[in-house]
């Protein structure tokens, strides 16, 4: 295995035809959007920039034909940079600063790996193996974001249960895509008195992980975007440090000639089939739907979701709810076709990730969090004596969404 110092060096000789802005992106990645343009896109499209057309939050601007990404209103969703004609737009890596942490080790560094993971480094590399070429890389450990997408289902629903007692009461999921709570923030802001003020899992990880272990740098790792973008959201920027993508990740095993799929296995399974299923369309609602029954199985008014693949989905869904089109009472939205699995650095396609994510939950032990023994030895862990005195009062899980 080559050094990170060597391994540093061959991903950066990559990068060296990238024109002085993009560069600068990638050495710098908290300062600028998850997607930049390079300083060649100019006048490339003509008077109507097909980027500027696919992005729903007005973040892409044109100035003396000269595009510039408004890292304010850009949400990393990848979207423009499908759309871009001309392959001008690239995502803001954060790569070298992973690996100059890595190589420092003034911390104990983190991987905190998304609930789509399972399949994406190849059907041999299970979770053991990964935890193993993680190490191998660095990392202190590997941390399951499952795990805590668990303990979101809870709070969830114990929403459900206080909040929606009647016909025409309804809530809308906070736990997983920062392009849909995006979206409600940011253009449909009178429905966000129905979204939990929760955290998202990714958020609840690096929280959780950093109050154990107060040296630590964390990183999250998975398929999407617009993860880099919700890590540097103000009112949770303590909990995750740096975010990459599974691509990201690939590209350094290979460079780093670690291949998962061959190492032993460090097996310590902790979450449960709910925080697995997360990972694709339809896996909260289901989760949140197998807890509230759980839970509150007298409870009259039952879980109705309904969900949206893909952002466009996720708009006509919100615009079917605002104007009473659409029944039922929880609902979903994922910006990615397929959910995470389809996310735009999702390493193989979003049907293989799909049945990939299903296999590895229908192998969970556990179905539930109220099953899980592990949520309550974390719980414990952090001095609360029950899962439900963690969920409903500690300040690690929650965030204002006003």
């Amino acid at each position: 295995m080559k050094t990170l110092k060597e391994l540093y060096e061959q991903i950066m000789e990559k990068e060296l035809e990238l024109d002085n802005y993009a560069l600068d992106c990638l050495l710098h990645p908290k300062k600028y959007a998850p997607v930049i343009a390079a300083d060649k896109c100019k006048d490339a499209c003509g008077k109507d920039s097909a980027c500027q057309s696919s992005c729903a939050f007005g973040a892409i601007e044109k100035t003396e034909g000269r595009i510039h990404i408004d890292p304010q209103k850009c949400c990393g969703c990848g979207e423009c940079i499908t759309a871009c004609k001309v392959g001008n737009l690239i995502e803001n890596k954060e790569i070298y600063p992973v690996l100059k942490e890595l190589s420092e080790q003034k911390g104990e560094v983190y991987a905190l790996i998304a609930p789509a993971f399972t399949g994406q480094f190849g059907n041999e590399a299970t979770p053991g193996r990964l935890r193993t070429a993680f190490k191998q890389l660095g990392f202190h450990g590997m941390v399951e974001v499952a795990v805590f997408a668990d303990i979101l289902t809870l709070k969830e629903a114990l929403e459900f249960e206080h909040h929606v007692n009647k016909q025409g009461d309804f809530q809308l999921t906070s736990c997983c895509c920062p392009v849909w709570i995006a979206m409600i923030r940011k253009i449909y802001r009178d429905l966000v008195p129905h979204v939990p003020g929760a955290v998202s899992p990714m958020i609840a990880a690096g929280r959780v992980v950093k109050k154990l272990h107060p040296n630590a740098v964390t990183v999250f790792i998975g398929p999407c975007m617009a993860k880099k973008k919700e890590a540097k959201e103000p009112d949770i920027a303590d909990a995750v440090d740096y975010v990459l993508t599974f691509q990201e990740v690939k590209e350094i095993f290979e460079a780093a000639e670690i291949h998962p799929e061959e190492l032993e296995e460090d097996n310590r399974e902790h979450s449960s089939r709910a925080g697995r299923i997360y990972a694709r369309t339809t896996g909260v609602s289901e989760a949140v739907k197998a807890t509230v029954e759980q839970l509150a199985p007298d409870k009259k008014i039952k879980v109705e979701p309904k969900q949206a693949d893909g952002a466009k989905a996720c708009k006509t869904l919100i615009e079917q709810i605002k104007n009473g089109e659409i029944e039922g009472n929880f609902f979903e939205g994922m910006a990615c076709n397929g959910g995470c699995v389809g996310g735009p650095k999702a390493v193989i396609s979003n049907e293989e990730g799909r049945a990939a994510v299903n296999a590895y939950g229908d192998a969970a032990e556990y179905k539930t969090p109220l099953e899980n023994p592990f949520v309550k030895e974390l719980l414990e862990r952090l001095g609360f004596t029950n899962i439900l005195d963690f969920v409903e009062n500690s300040d690690l899980l929650t965030r204002d969404f006003g």
